[in-house]
């Protein structure tokens, strides 16, 4: 669905909307997630698929910025569609789609370079908000069972990532409790722009290109500790 130029044209005070690609062996999936979203002035869903396979043709056809990824389907599942996905140039954002949030399968998509994941047994307001959260990448989504899902997978004491001066050393674990920038300016009593300026460096350090992906590559090179399991 394109957006309507009468009324998107009157929306000059913010971002333009989010595209989003639904991606789910469901039909009943697909159809209450579109209904959910395109409710909202500020998502626009522009397609679906039905299989993993289809997704990257759709991804340079349609250019959304965000795939809501059902992770377990027949054919090419979310995770290896995610990889496929974030091939592309310019890739989309990848929100995966699960039924069980303490899962592997979700596990392997963070690792994989998804940014974030939704249940679906969420409220329409938390699928909402989660596609925002991901879509503007304000934050990291669900910190604690993150953490929780990639704590087998990390280093523990021993740090193999790259050097971090200490006050980046300090947002990069203010990111990993899914803090915003706002809330990390307010923790560290720093200007937001100053705190802008860092988690750039920290993301540009870790080659991520957003918060969630960032804090994975902390956990798995140990620049972060998550704690005892």
């Amino acid at each position: 669905m394109t957006p309507d130029p009468s009324t998107t044209g009157a929306r000059t005070d913010g971002p333009p909307p989010l595209r989003v690609l639904v991606v789910d062996d469901e039909p009943l999936v697909r159809q209450g997630l579109r209904l959910i979203l395109d409710a909202e002035e500020d998502i626009d869903v522009v397609g679906e698929a039905a299989d993993g396979a289809e997704v990257p043709a759709l991804v340079r056809s349609l250019r959304p910025d965000l795939v809501c990824m059902d992770v377990r389907m027949p054919g090419i599942d979310g995770i290896r569609a995610t990889e496929l996905v974030l091939r592309e140039p310019d890739p989309p954002t990848v929100l995966v789609v699960t039924t069980f949030a303490h899962d592997d399968h979700v596990a392997d998509a963070l690792l994989a370079g998804a940014s974030g994941f939704l249940l679906k047994r969420a409220t329409a307001e938390e699928m909402v908000q989660a596609v925002r959260t991901v879509g503007r990448g304000t934050s990291l989504l669900f910190p604690g069972t993150v953490r929780d899902l990639l704590r087998p997978r990390a280093r523990g004491a021993r740090r193999e990532g790259p050097a971090l001066t200490p006050r980046e050393q300090e947002v990069l674990e203010l990111l990993a409790l899914g803090m915003s920038n706002p809330e990390i300016a307010g923790h560290l009593v720093l200007g937001l722009e100053t705190v802008r300026t860092h988690v750039a460096a920290v993301l540009a350090k870790l080659g991520a290109r957003d918060r969630t992906q960032a804090v994975v590559t902390a956990y798995r090179s140990g620049l972060v500790d998550p704690g005892p399991g």
